[in-house]
């Protein structure tokens, strides 16, 4: 199976989303950076459906403070694309619950992919959410 370099930057983001310390973060954004993939992840607490907004604006911040991307409107928009469609894809098991865990950003070349990875709880019965999406960028 040919690996791609969307699915690449798809799987970087992925891990970032997953990393359990912001020594593991600092680990793999190193390794990523030596692959050419920039990398940045955003720890986020709250409810759901009343953080949306706020997860889009803190995962655009971020990239641009880490140099994921640049401070362009084109960025900016593939990094709202990409995390709102991530987001979309947890909403079935989130909506009206709380969340808790990371969202994870990668960039290289064209290819830019947003990860989610949440705890989503009521009480002590915890489920996992993921969601990935993937948008065109300007090459960084």
């Amino acid at each position: 199976m040919m690996v791609t370099e969307s699915k690449t930057v798809a799987l970087a983001a992925l891990r970032m989303a997953m990393s359990e310390s912001r020594e593991e973060e600092s680990a793999l954004k190193q390794q990523f950076l030596i692959k050419g993939i920039k990398t940045v992840a955003v720890d986020y607490g709250g409810d759901y459906l009343a953080s949306i907004k706020k997860l889009i604006e803190r995962a655009i911040v971020a990239s641009k403070r880490e140099g994921v991307i640049k401070d362009t409107h084109g960025d900016e928009g593939a990094v709202a694309g990409a995390t709102r469609e991530a987001l979309n894809q947890v909403m079935i098991k989130a909506a009206g619950l709380n969340i808790g865990g990371k969202i994870g950003i990668a960039h290289k070349g064209e290819h830019l992919s947003v990860a989610v990875f949440f705890g989503v709880g009521l009480l002590h019965l915890d489920e996992v959410a993921v969601g990935l999406g993937h948008r065109v960028a300007p090459r960084s």
